[in-house]
């Protein structure tokens, strides 16, 4: 019998003892399995492919809708949603969590020579172990978010392993990764020699993603992987305009680039991807409030969701999300640098259609630029939006009045379908 079969009866066969003894919630098993090079998640026995997306606080129902079957978090205990509750929901729908044990960064201060705050960390790890280990909805544990973002010290993932091994001995039913920003030969071998214990490594990549299959025949790495974390292309890896601000695609590049990304890099490799959770199924701000989330703030879905539907299902929703043809502000797009006099008048326009023909409607607004510096994801301030400078906020075509105050800036079209969906862009522009 190969090992992937035997992989399965063992499974089977630990999936049932928990409800021989009369257990009221047991966990699923949760194995690694290989059979001539091609590794497969198994859940129960059964090959689990994930079709996952990272949120928080997103409604649940809507994204099983959509055809998705696991989320994965960014800490065991959100404020306001308690891991016990966020795993009792899941379970009531039918999917699974990939929970993330959240550790110490280096780059927030946290110092990995530090014994004691290292032991207390272990500690803090072990208490929530002990809390969700048994849920069946949990799918796996992920220890740490880009522990390696900005690392100096590699200590940190020994004790990544070292909570894996705590894991292990305590939890027998789910496999350890840890998610790591980027991928290349140097964390390939601190994977293998400082983090053996894991059951496989997860990867987060943006636009760079679609080197990920160049990357991982570079390395000779063959290893099974998650992709923890992919969609939009990062705001460090876009062009910028002469005075230092990114620029942004609008939700239909946007959408576009998710289907490339999965087909390129994920689709691509059957044999090594587990399967990946797409991001972010939700709203934040990060360089603007459209940047990264799939939703917009007051709950429209995006294009992106029409494309995530219809990979985890085959089919597009019968009803799809506006679509951004093109966006000009003083006749310019975003790539052109627009530059433009104080409280001088200028025109906009965006050109959008519907797929099913809606009536749409439009809503534009003017945001100062954000002056945010942080990196991985840490939480920004929303920029502050500045009123009274839009002539006809709800047309396809606008008279704007530049800001009073030199400096930057940035123009956003929202355009609505009146079923649920919108479309977004916007151009930064600079103040003189």
């Amino acid at each position: 019998m190969n090992k992937w079969r035997w992989a399965a009866l063992a499974a089977i066969l630990a999936c049932h003892a928990p409800f021989i003894q009369g257990a009221e919630m047991a966990a699923i098993p949760v194995v690694v399995a290989e059979q001539d090079g091609q590794f497969r998640l198994l859940r129960g026995g059964e090959p689990y492919e994930i079709r996952g997306a990272g949120l928080e606080y997103a409604d649940l129902a809507v994204f099983v809708s959509h055809g998705g079957n696991s989320i994965r978090t960014w800490r065991t205990d959100n404020p306001g949603l308690p891991g016990q509750q966020l795993l009792d929901e899941a379970w009531k729908l039918g999917i699974t969590v990939t929970l993330c044990i959240e550790i110490g960064r280096e780059r927030h201060g946290f110092d990995y020579d530090d014994a004691e705050a290292v032991a207390e960390q272990f500690e803090y790890a072990r208490g929530e172990v002990l809390k969700y280990k048994d849920h069946p909805a949990l799918l796996a544990w992920m220890i740490g978010n880009e522990p390696n973002l900005s690392f100096k010290n590699p200590r940190v993932f020994d004790a990544i392993n070292d909570i894996s091994l705590m894991i292990h001995e305590l939890d027998g039913n789910h496999p350890t990764t840890t998610a790591l920003a980027g991928f290349n030969k140097e964390l390939a071998e601190l994977a293998e020699t400082r983090m053996p214990d894991l059951d496989f490594i997860s990867i987060q990549m943006y636009g760079d993603i679609v080197n990920l299959p160049r990357y991982i025949r570079k390395t000779g790495f063959d290893q099974p992987f998650l992709v923890t974390e992919w969609g939009a292309i990062g705001h460090w890896e876009v062009g910028k305009t002469s005075w230092g601000a990114p620029i942004e695609q609008n939700s239909t590049e946007k959408a576009a680039n998710y289907l490339k990304s999965y087909q390129v890099a994920i689709a691509s490799n059957p044999d090594q991807v587990l399967g990946s959770y797409v991001f972010f199924w939700d709203q934040k701000q990060e360089r603007t409030p459209t940047w990264y989330g799939m939703f917009l703030a007051d709950g429209s879905a995006t294009e992106t969701i029409d494309v995530m539907h219809y990979i985890w299902t085959g089919d597009w929703p019968k009803n799809r999300s506006p679509q951004i043809i093109e966006t000009r502000l003083d006749s310019k797009t975003s790539a052109k640098n627009v530059i433009v006099d104080a409280n001088g008048r200028y025109q906009a326009k965006v050109v959008a259609r519907d797929p099913e023909g809606d009536t749409l409607r439009y809503r534009w607004e003017i945001m100062v630029e954000s002056a945010a510096t942080q990196e991985g994801g840490d939480r920004e301030e929303i920029p502050m939006t500045l009123q009274g400078l839009i002539e006809r906020s709800e047309s396809d075509k606008t008279e704007v009045r530049a800001p009073a105050e030199p400096g930057a800036y940035r123009l956003y079209v929202y355009v609505y379908d009146g079923q649920g969906h919108a479309g977004h862009a916007n151009i930064p522009f600079l103040v003189r």
